[in-house]
């Protein structure tokens, strides 16, 4: 939550500024539906199987990939104003 306040206090144009927030934001969605999946797997059952496995490991891959849109997006920007 720290980005958003820096988002807003580097004001960047209005274009700049939806990608760093929506960069943010999709971390977010992402983090929940993944606790989602893991939610309704592990309702579904505890035992371990395969199938529960990948599901749940491709959940963190998608947080994963999220969260490494947000650093480039972050990173290019601050590379582009600062570099």
């Amino acid at each position: 939550m720290i980005l958003i306040p820096l988002a807003i206090w580097l004001q960047p144009g209005f274009t700049s500024f939806c990608l760093l927030v929506g960069s943010i934001l999709l971390v977010m969605i992402v983090e929940l539906l993944n606790t989602g999946i893991e939610t309704a797997i592990d309702y579904q059952s505890m035992e371990i199987h395969p199938m529960a496995k990948l599901a749940k490991d491709l959940g963190s891959a998608a947080v994963l990939l999220s969260l490494l849109n947000l650093a480039l997006v972050w990173g290019f920007y601050l590379w582009d104003r600062f570099g």
